[in-house]
């Protein structure tokens, strides 16, 4: 069933339920190291190589229960998309194939019975501001709606479009428009574990992709949300929603927007437990994810991993952009912040 009409996202649940600000991180242990693994030829356009290595992945310090135990994974080395997907490289690709996406088709009176005709009509969700501050951050319906006529088109709504977005990044992509576009481009989503690698740019247990201090010299280093959450963002990284894909610092791999900006889909299935589920002592090699999914909040809902956190994320509430943090998405729906980034095995 498409749970577009449910708003059923870990950006709209517990992901993005109130955390505190993460404590200070303790010197961690000497044991992970980036290869020196050369690159496997030269750099496919717009890609970066990571040279694989062994890290700790996880969070011993995010008051994420998710993230635990921290534990020790191996990746191999692989190419990624510098940045996540453009508007201007997916508008590329619904020329080329004439695609469309999951918010621009109708919904199914099947799977929504009982639901009135004139409300199966496409679109997606969308972020909006209440015009007051709610008493609950947990009533997740005061600043998210289903919005007819919202797609990658019309981030906003029917009435806006991608005028002067080409270069930020893509959304309202559902995980099967992620993999069409995947598989148009010669390329695939990356597990949980490479995003998690790669986003760490050969740092080891850091709370971000660029160390441990949020705003170092106090310099943005994501887009990510300033002020009271859900209704008052201060904007002093410079934006408001998305920003360009290349407006802030690249990690130590040459990456950028490995947290904020916008939420990217992993291949992996969700499991809250995933990691409790490695083998205490042992180097897990190359992990896939678990077979199946299951969300205890939501059991019947089939959701992959979603990384980086989003525009949306702030210090106090839904603090995801933080390196070793996960998210989860229901597979057919899409959010004015979800987009994709792609990896090419070597």
């Amino acid at each position: 069933m498409r749970y577009r009409c449910l708003i059923v996202l870990v950006l709209l649940t517990a992901a993005c339920r109130p955390s505190p600000a993460p404590p200070a991180q303790s010197a961690p242990p000497a044991a992970p190291q980036v290869n020196t693994t050369p690159a496997s030829g030269p750099a496919p356009d717009g890609m970066v190589w990571i040279p694989g290595g062994t890290f700790w992945m996880g969070c011993e310090t995010c008051n994420m229960p998710d993230t635990l135990p921290a534990h020790l994974v191996a990746v191999d080395a692989f190419w990624m998309d510098a940045t996540p997907v453009t508007n201007a490289q997916f508008e590329a690709f619904v020329k080329a194939t004439g695609y469309r996406t999951v918010a621009e088709r109708p919904l199914d009176p099947k799977d929504f019975p009982g639901a009135p005709p004139d409300k199966l009509v496409p679109g997606s969700i969308v972020f909006f501001k209440p015009g007051m501050q709610p008493d609950t951050l947990e009533d997740v319906s005061k600043w998210w709606r289903y919005e007819p006529g919202a797609n990658w088109r019309h981030p906003d709504g029917p009435a806006s479009s991608l005028k002067g977005l080409d270069d930020h990044p893509v959304v309202h992509v559902a995980f099967e428009d992620a993999t069409a576009y995947a598989k148009w481009a010669g390329k695939r989503l990356p597990t949980e574990a490479e995003y998690e690698f790669a986003a760490r740019g050969g740092l080891d247990r850091q709370l971000y992709a660029w160390g441990n201090e949020m705003t170092p010299g106090n310099k943005a280093m994501a887009n990510t949300w300033q002020g009271t959450f859900p209704t008052r963002d201060s904007g002093e990284d410079g934006f408001l929603t998305t920003s360009p894909v290349k407006a802030f610092p690249t990690n130590g791999f040459g990456l950028y927007d490995m947290g904020g900006n916008v939420w990217q889909w992993c291949s992996d299935w969700y499991r809250p437990d995933t990691y409790a589920l490695a083998t205490p002592g042992v180097v897990t090699i190359d992990p896939k994810g678990p077979d199946a999914s299951f969300d205890p909040q939501e059991p019947g809902a089939r959701k992959r991993v979603v990384r980086g956190g989003s525009y949306l994320c702030s210090e106090h509430f839904c603090s995801r952009y933080l390196v070793g943090s996960r998210g989860k998405a229901e597979i057919t729906s899409g959010t004015s912040n979800i987009g994709v980034r792609l990896v090419r095995s070597r």
